[in-house]
C-alpha cells in the first residue's frame, strides 16, 4: 500500500479548502518531508522559543513549530489560506495568526505584544519576488532576533553566503553578513514544491550577531561606499567611487585607497568587509575637511 505522503496531504488540503497556489503571492508549497525536518533542526526551535513564521501557507511547517515552540506568531497575506489555517491550527493554543503583509507591519510593536522581551526566531518560506526586501527589513529594524531560517531562491542563498572575489559577492552579501553569520544548509530541488517552480531553492540559516563585525565611524557612509563599489561591477574601485555620489575628487579617492593599502586597480568585488570598513572610515575624514 502506498504511503500517504506530504504531497498527498498538500493536494488533499488544497482540494478541501479550494486553494490554488497564487502567482500573485509567489506561492509554492513544500512537499518534501526531509527538507521540512532540516528546517526544523537548523532553526533550533525548542520549548522556550518564540517564533515568527512568515508565509505559513497551509500550515505544514507551522504545526511542527507549534509542537516544539512556546509560541508561534504566523503572518499570512493570503485571505484564502488564512481561512484554512484557522481550521487546521484550531487545536494549538500557542498559535497566533495575523492576516497582513509582513512589510506593512510594525514588528517591534507586534513582538512586544506577543513575545514581551524574549528573543525571537524567524522561520520563513519567502516569495522570490520580495525576498531581499523582507530579509533586509528583518535585519535593519533592530528587532530582538536570535536567528532567521529561510527558504529562498538558490541564487539568493549563494549571494548571501558568498566570499570576496566571486560573481555572487556583492551588496546583499555584505549587508546580510554585517548583521548575521549565514550558513547555506541545503539545496532544495524545484520538485520539492507544489506547484513546481522554475528554479531550485535553498535553506539558509542566519545567526544574528550580538555585535557588528567591524568598527565604523559612519555606518550610512559604509553602505554608501559598498553600493558605489558595486554599482558598476566591471570598473576598478577607483573609477567606481570616482563616478559615485560620494562628493570626492579622484585624487582624494586615490589617497584614501593608498592610505588603506588598497590597490586602486582592484574591483569592488575583491574587497573584504574589513577593507570596506577601513576605506569608509578613511573617506569620512576627507568628507569632514
Amino acid at each position: 500500500m502506498k504511503k500517504y505522503s506530504l504531497a498527498d496531504a498538500t493536494r488533499d488540503a488544497m482540494k478541501k479548502f479550494d486553494i490554488k497556489a497564487s502567482k500573485k503571492y509567489g506561492q509554492n508549497f513544500l512537499i518534501d518531508g526531509e527538507v521540512l525536518q532540516k528546517i526544523l533542526d537548523v532553526s533550533n526551535v525548542n520549548k522556550q522559543s518564540m517564533v515568527l513564521e512568515i508565509g505559513p501557507g497551509l500550515g505544514t511547517l507551522t504545526r511542527q513549530l507549534c509542537e516544539r515552540a512556546a509560541r508561534v506568531l504566523a503572518v499570512e497575506i493570503d485571505k484564502d489560506l488564512v481561512k484554512a489555517l484557522k481550521i487546521n491550527m484550531s487545536n494549538y493554543e500557542n498559535f497566533i495568526l495575523v492576516n497582513d503583509d509582513i512589510m506593512r507591519l510594525n514588528l517591534r510593536e507586534l513582538f512586544r505584544e506577543n513575545f514581551g522581551g524574549a528573543k525571537v526566531d524567524v522561520v520563513a518560506n519567502l516569495p522570490y519576488y520580495i525576498t531581499t526586501p523582507i530579509i533586509m527589513m528583518l535585519l535593519e529594524e533592530d528587532l530582538n532576533l536570535s536567528s532567521i531560517t529561510l527558504m529562498v531562491q538558490k541564487e539568493v542563498a549563494e549571494r548571501i553566503t558568498a566570499s570576496p572575489g566571486g560573481k555572487d559577492y556583492g551588496v546583499l552579501t555584505l549587508s546580510v553578513q554585517y548583521y548575521s553569520i549565514p550558513e547555506l544548509v541545503t539545496i532544495v530541488p524545484a520538485e520539492a514544491f507544489m506547484p513546481v517552480p522554475g528554479v531550485d531553492s535553498a535553506v539558509v540559516h542566519l545567526k544574528i550577531r550580538d555585535q557588528v563585525p567591524v568598527e565604523l565611524v559612519d555606518e550610512k557612509l559604509f553602505f554608501s561606499v559598498i553600493k558605489a563599489a558595486f554599482a558598476q561591477r566591471r570598473k576598478t574601485i577607483l573609477n567606481a567611487l570616482n563616478g559615485s555620489s560620494l562628493n570626492l575628487d579622484r585624487n582624494e579617492i586615490e589617497e584614501a585607497l593608498s592610505s588603506c593599502g588598497i590597490d586602486s586597480k582592484r574591483r569592488g568585488e575583491t574587497l573584504s568587509m574589513d577593507e570596506f570598513a577601513v576605506l569608509s572610515n578613511k573617506i569620512s575624514l576627507f568628507l569632514k575637511k
